[in-house]
């Protein structure tokens, strides 16, 4: 069965940028990222991202990742941030 995915890459240079991101994540790290829409999420990361085989809503297929964070004021919060989306990473410190 697949996933679906809101947006889906197969541009070689976005695929790069999605695992950088992916990457530069580690596990129980806090931190903060600023996404697309202005939101900034502060959260511990509990799931590393790996780059997936999504399908998006037209049957297209490509490349994606999705984070698992614990949101950092109410850990009983989980975000799930798609990293196509995020302008910025910040790791703030430690779990």
């Amino acid at each position: 069965m697949s996933q679906i995915a809101e947006r889906v890459h197969t541009d070689p240079r976005m695929v790069a940028l999605l695992e950088e991101r992916a990457f530069s994540l580690k596990d129980e790290a806090l931190v903060e990222m600023v996404l697309e829409d202005g939101r900034c999420i502060r959260g511990v990361v509990v799931a590393l991202p790996t780059i997936q085989v999504f399908h998006d809503a037209q049957g297209n297929e490509g490349h994606n990742a999705l984070v698992r964070l614990d949101d950092a004021n109410d850990p009983r919060r989980e975000h799930y941030v798609w990293l196509d989306s995020v302008v910025s990473i910040t790791q703030v410190g430690t779990a």
